[in-house]
């Protein structure tokens, strides 16, 4: 004769209670909860460090970073947009970005033309305004990709948005690469010209614009035929942006 099974009914189990077996729904609802969290946290968080940054100087950036982790000193001294020779805002308007006063930090004609170069040849070409060059500059990586170059525009209407043109400017002009360890336009100008930044003259400002595009091998004090020529066209053209955007 078989032995009866056992029981589930005997005081045993009085009062304790037998938790629910876990729903796969469940799991992929607290999941997705802690995905919507992390993202959140994501977006915010850069807005938040743009809006401390629209009055605190920015300490490092992440090309200073890696630029030191790779054995480079850094030379950096950060000066008030007034203290910034208005000769050196206008060559880096001249040069870099023509629009930048008008536009909300997208030059749509310069994103049209990246984008057809990119089909023909399969490679990204620059053309970003002063705004997304200073969000890259201030938050991401040297790097050409489609990843980093979507998390530039988000940060770039985050910097819009939050900031006047003359802090962009500004904070712009105080992190860019000017050289080997060379960061802002301070120390370019004690670096090449032996004087700071708001003595810097035309001449000079046009030589600092001129070597923006590769400023780890062309170099302001030392210029070759092409960077001369390149200083002469800004020189040309820094007229109508003396003012600045005022």
């Amino acid at each position: 004769m078989a032995e009866p099974g056992p029981r589930f009914d005997g005081p045993e189990l009085i009062g304790r209670k037998v938790a629910p077996p876990r729903r796969l729904g469940s799991r992929r609802t607290r999941w997705g909860r802690r995905l919507a969290q992390a993202l959140f946290v994501a977006a915010v968080l850069p807005a938040l460090a743009i809006a401390v940054y629209r009055v605190v100087p920015p300490p490092i950036t992440p090309l200073m970073l890696i630029r030191s982790l790779e054995g480079m000193p850094i030379r950096r001294h950060w000066v008030d947009y007034r203290d910034i020779a208005p000769n050196l805002v206008a060559a880096v308007m001249a040069s870099e970005d023509e629009g930048f006063c008008y536009h909300d930090g997208f030059d749509v004609g310069a994103i049209r033309a990246a984008w057809l170069a990119y089909r023909a040849t399969g490679r990204l070409r620059g053309g970003s305004t002063i705004s997304q060059q200073a969000a890259k500059n201030l938050f991401l990586w040297p790097d050409r990709s489609f990843v980093r170059k979507a998390i530039e525009a988000y940060l770039t209407a985050w910097l819009e948005l939050l900031w006047p043109k003359q802090r962009i400017l500004e904070v712009y002009l105080n992190i860019i690469e000017w050289g080997p360890g060379i960061y802002g336009a301070d120390a370019a100008a004690q670096s090449y010209f032996a004087h700071p930044a708001s003595a810097l003259t035309r001449h000079e400002a046009a030589l600092l614009a001129a070597v923006l595009p590769n400023p780890r091998v062309w170099s302001a004090a030392h210029p070759g035929p092409y960077v001369e020529r390149r200083a002469d066209w800004i020189l040309d053209r820094m007229a109508p942006f003396l003012r600045g955007c005022g």
